[in-house]
């Protein structure tokens, strides 16, 4: 069974003249330091690691659960989950890439599928080197983020 959400935070209201009670404007939502957005990949891995989590846990039984919080296909979080098959280094480069300030990310998961689907993680960094080299992804640029 799903428990529902919970959501906390702070409401203040002001009242008027007549006595009743209006919202009251709250500062403004703090934006990121920098600019730009998390690249996709990132956040699908850090997807991947929450739900494996919900997993071993216990809160969702299976891929069809998790596709059903979602609202996806069981392939699709099957495509998702399978970013977990990668070698340790690859998924802290993938989460720790550098944000993006417009067009598209360096990375999409369609291009780590195969590499992911290779069970020898000395052939997926191999793989992996090939597809940064490909995509001008430099280790100098990645270094500061790891």
């Amino acid at each position: 069974m799903i428990k529902p959400l919970t959501l906390e935070c702070e409401i203040h209201f002001k009242r008027k003249r007549d006595g009743r009670k209006v919202l009251k404007d709250g500062p403004a939502p703090n934006s990121p330091d920098t600019p730009g957005s998390i690249p996709r990949i990132s956040r699908l891995m850090a997807l991947a690691l929450r739900c494996e989590r919900l997993l071993h846990k216990g809160t969702v039984a299976s891929y069809t659960d998790i596709g059903k919080l979602g609202h996806v296909t069981q392939a699709r979080v099957s495509q998702i989950m399978n970013l977990l098959n990668l070698a340790p280094e690859i998924q802290e480069v993938l989460l720790f890439l550098p944000r993006v300030d417009r067009g598209r990310a360096p990375v999409v998961i369609s291009e780590l599928q195969l590499i992911a689907s290779t069970p020898d993680w000395q052939q997926q960094r191999m793989m992996w080197e090939s597809l940064k080299s490909e995509k001008g992804i430099d280790a100098d640029s990645l270094a500061q983020y790891l």
